[in-house]
């Protein structure tokens, strides 16, 4: 079965590439300071990011500017799920079979998504109400659905540029709601579903 949201994907990966690269540096820089914004950013403990790829608003000026009481992580394929490994630049990197860059360790000595205080995610589309739309792979949502069963820790955080925004977004059984998304023009707070 094909999954309708793939035309979709296609259009707004090609919006993110067609970013200018001076228009991309304010964008990481004008992230950086919403991510930091986040009434949630000064929690202690480890945090992730991602390597951008394919268009990705990129993350490193939130790196720079982390405190520090936070140890900066990169996603690490284990399974079918992640793990995180902390990484600093100048620090050895492997690609995974995706062709990713990740730290050079094994997977079996990072750190479990259970164990993070706070992540960033990228994505593909969102809408207001902030539902993320990913690769399609669904990596973040297998690591994280244990936020599905209780209120637990990492704070998640979605992170795009604002031309990535559609209109509303269809939601899935295993999607996994982010706490925000921020994107170089806005954030966004989901509000919680009536029931």
């Amino acid at each position: 079965m094909t999954d309708p949201r793939q035309d979709l994907r296609r259009q707004l990966r090609q919006l993110r590439r067609d970013i200018p690269a001076a228009g991309r540096i304010a964008a990481a820089e004008a992230l950086a300071t919403r991510l930091l914004a986040l009434p949630f950013a000064g929690i202690t403990g480890p945090v992730a990011g991602y390597w951008a790829l394919d268009g990705e608003i990129a993350l490193h000026r939130w790196q720079m500017r982390l405190p520090a009481t936070q140890t900066y992580c990169l996603p690490i394929l284990h399974g079918d799920v992640l793990r995180f490994a902390p990484w600093r630049p100048g620090q050895a990197l492997t690609s995974n079979r995706y062709g990713i860059p990740e730290p050079d360790v094994h997977a079996d000595d990072a750190l479990p998504a259970e164990a993070m205080a706070l992540v960033v995610a990228p994505l593909v589309g969102f809408d207001s109400l902030g539902r993320r739309l990913g690769m399609g792979g669904g990596w973040y949502d297998r690591s994280f659905a244990f936020r599905q069963r209780q209120a637990a820790p990492p704070w998640l955080v979605g992170a795009g540029f604002a031309t990535q925004q559609v209109p509303a977004l269809p939601v899935e059984d295993w999607d996994v709601t982010v706490d925000a998304i921020c994107t170089e023009q806005a954030t966004f707070f989901p509000e919680p579903l009536i029931a």
